[in-house]
C-alpha cells in the first residue's frame, strides 16, 4: 500500500487547477497587473510585449524571484503572423491555452476633425484587429480541448464614447459586440 501525504494531495490538487494563460500587452499598466496576479495565484503566464522588453525582462525577473513561472514573449498582435508565432510557442511549450487575456491596445487622442486615414486604420488594427486575430487563432485550440476563457479588456469609452477619442472608442465598442456575438457562438460548440 502506498503512503499519500497531505503534501501529495495538495500538489495534485494545485497542479490540476493550474492554468496556461495567455496576457497580450504584458508589459505595463493593466496588462502587467493582470500578469503578475494571474502568475501568483499559482498559474502558468506568458506575458505578451511588443515594444518594451526591458519591462517585459523586470516582470519576469520579480515574477520568477517569487517562484512564479511565467515567460515573456515579444509579439505585435496586430500581426497574424506573429499572433501564430506566439499561439504555436505556447502550443509547442505547454500543450495547450485555457486562458486568453486579450489586453494590448493603444489610445491616440485626436479631435474628430484631426483623425487621418493612418490614424483610424492605425487604432482599429491596433485594438480590434489584434483581438479578432489572438482570439481566432486561439479559439481553435480551445475548441479542441473542449475548455477554455477568453477575456476582452474593453473601456468605459466603449459603451459612453469620450471626447476626443472617437476612433478609440469605436475600437472598443467593437470590441464589445464581438465578445457578445462570439459568447452566443461558442456556448453551442
Amino acid at each position: 500500500m502506498t503512503k499519500v501525504s497531505f503534501y501529495d494531495i495538495f500538489y495534485e490538487e494545485v497542479t490540476m487547477n493550474q492554468k496556461v494563460i495567455l496576457v497580450t500587452g504584458a508589459s505595463r499598466g493593466i496588462g502587467r497587473e493582470i500578469a503578475k496576479t494571474l502568475a501568483k495565484q499559482g498559474n502558468i503566464v506568458i506575458a505578451n510585449y511588443k515594444k518594451s522588453e526591458k519591462e517585459a525582462q523586470e516582470l519576469q525577473a520579480q515574477l520568477k524571484g517569487f517562484g512564479c513561472e511565467i515567460e515573456i514573449f515579444r509579439c505585435d498582435v496586430s500581426k497574424r503572423e506573429e499572433v501564430q508565432k506566439m499561439i504555436n510557442f505556447v502550443i509547442d511549450q505547454y500543450g495547450r491555452i485555457d486562458v486568453l487575456v486579450n489586453n494590448a491596445g493603444i489610445d491616440d487622442e485626436k479631435m474628430f476633425v484631426d483623425i487621418t486615414d493612418e490614424d483610424w486604420n492605425y487604432v482599429m488594427q491596433n485594438n480590434i484587429y489584434s483581438v479578432f486575430c489572438c482570439t481566432q487563432e486561439v479559439v481553435k485550440y480551445m475548441i479542441n480541448q473542449k475548455s477554455g476563457c477568453i477575456v476582452n479588456i474593453s473601456s468605459i469609452y466603449g459603451v459612453s464614447g469620450g471626447s476626443c477619442d472617437v476612433h478609440y472608442s469605436v475600437s472598443k465598442a467593437g470590441i464589445n459586440g464581438m465578445t457578445k456575438a462570439l459568447a452566443k457562438e461558442l456556448r453551442t460548440v
